[in-house]
């Protein structure tokens, strides 16, 4: 297994290179093949997750492995349902075959899909036949993944009858929704919410021939705020490019909630041929307790909690219930990882976490652990700023940001295998 190990520089002074983001980018392929149209996406993203959606539209082999790629899963199955690409087998790693996926397998069916579990009942791997799907009403509870609700908004446009899809109870991830229906106008369906707790998407098919430019990732620019606050330096500098003022990204909501951790986001106007430069400086302000309600932004967990604590501010989070169905249970792993550092997190029925500031015995040179989830490298990476830290599996940042180990030695990190 390899390990690295990152110490953080003197000073914190770079423009750091941002991935594409992956929300978008599999959103957009997804949508350019349900149109047929061959238009260019521009600055696609080159992680895991995307890869192996874009092979899969490429070659459509008759079995799909999407490995870890939880979007891939969602997005690729509701298509595979709704189009004429005939009988294929969709399946992933050992985790995403203990993934659940039965509330949107119940949705299509119920929609008219030809989809059956291959081996345990409410999981992956799944055999779905495809044909064109009558579509119709249809109700789902709003509190499952956002990921089960776009994939059936993506096919809406492609069903006979369009789709009336009634979201039941408290909403999570909204944004990541309302982020589908502003892409899918973009690429020419007639899709927005018709009341507070429905979606409807016309029979309209998806109509866009000019080429698409995908913006950078919000989640990714999270890691280097997080640089920012944990820096010792009252100066300290990220410059990020490619990120948009007024994002429809719902990660996009770390400019908010860092600015109560003390950092200021700042964009250059744009000028012509020339990509928008955000920069994050500190404000020497930050609260001395942070409560957030984390439903619409559950990626962004990570990396803030592990800020807190390094910081020493306590924190009340709620809106977490559905961290334990991610790569990993995200719960229990950072409890877990952060005890190795000195800090005692405690939840709250697994679905929120709190901190009042407890402490405990760090263990001596213990390597964080990542459970193959690239959010665990990535969100405690940055602790180097406060003490050296070291990571188990550091590879397995390419799920979202292949680029980011080069991107530290590059502003300076020290990062040693």
């Amino acid at each position: 297994m390899t390990t690295y190990t990152i110490t953080g520089p003197e000073t914190l002074n770079v423009t750091a290179t941002l991935p594409a983001s992956k929300s978008i980018s599999n959103r957009a392929l997804i949508m350019r093949a349900l149109s047929r149209c061959n238009l260019e996406l521009k600055n696609i993203s080159d992680c895991d997750d995307t890869d192996v959606v874009l092979k899969a539209l490429e070659t459509m082999p008759e079995v799909i492995d999407i490995m870890a790629a939880g979007t891939a899963m969602r997005f690729l199955t509701a298509f595979l349902c709704a189009t004429n690409n005939g009988s294929h087998t969709i399946t992933g790693t050992e985790r995403m075959r203990h993934r659940p996926i039965q509330p949107l397998v119940d949705a299509l069916r119920h929609l008219g899909a030809d989809i059956e579990y291959a081996c345990e009942e409410g999981f992956p791997p799944l055999r779905i036949n495809g044909k064109r799907l009558a579509g119709g009403p249809i109700e789902m509870a709003g509190n499952v993944s956002s990921q089960y609700v776009s994939a059936l908004l993506m096919i809406g446009p492609v069903m006979e009858h369009g789709l009336e899809l009634r979201l039941t109870g408290s909403i999570t991830s909204r944004p990541y929704i309302d982020l589908t229906l502003w892409m899918m106008r973009e690429f020419g369906a007639d899709a927005d919410w018709s009341s507070v707790d429905t979606i409807t998407v016309m029979p309209k098919p998806y109509d866009r021939h000019t080429s698409y430019y995908i913006e950078n990732d919000w989640s990714a620019a999270s890691y280097w705020y997080e640089m920012v606050a944990l820096s010792r330096q009252p100066d300290a500098e990220v410059r990020l490019e490619g990120l948009m003022d007024g994002s429809k990204q719902g990660d996009s909501s770390v400019r908010y909630i860092f600015s109560l951790l003390g950092i200021r986001t700042i964009f250059k106007e744009k000028k012509a041929g020339k990509p928008t430069v955000v920069t994050l400086k500190k404000s020497g302000h930050r609260v001395p307790k942070l409560e957030y309600d984390f439903t619409g932004q559950p990626d962004l967990a990570q990396t803030v909690v592990v800020t807190c604590v390094m910081m020493g501010v306590p924190f009340h989070f709620t809106g977490l219930h559905t961290l334990k169905i991610k790569e990993t249970d995200r719960i229990e792993a950072l409890k877990r990882e952060l005890r190795k550092l000195g800090y005692v997190i405690n939840d709250v029925d697994g679905k929120e976490l709190v901190w009042n500031g407890e402490r405990c015995e760090p263990e001596a040179m213990a390597a964080i652990d990542t459970y193959d989830d690239h959010r665990m490298a990535l969100s405690f990476a940055p602790v180097c700023m406060k003490q050296e830290v070291r990571i188990n599996n550091p590879h397995v940042v390419s799920k979202s940001y292949p680029g980011f180990w080069e991107e530290l030695s590059k502003a300076q990190f020290l990062v040693k295998s």
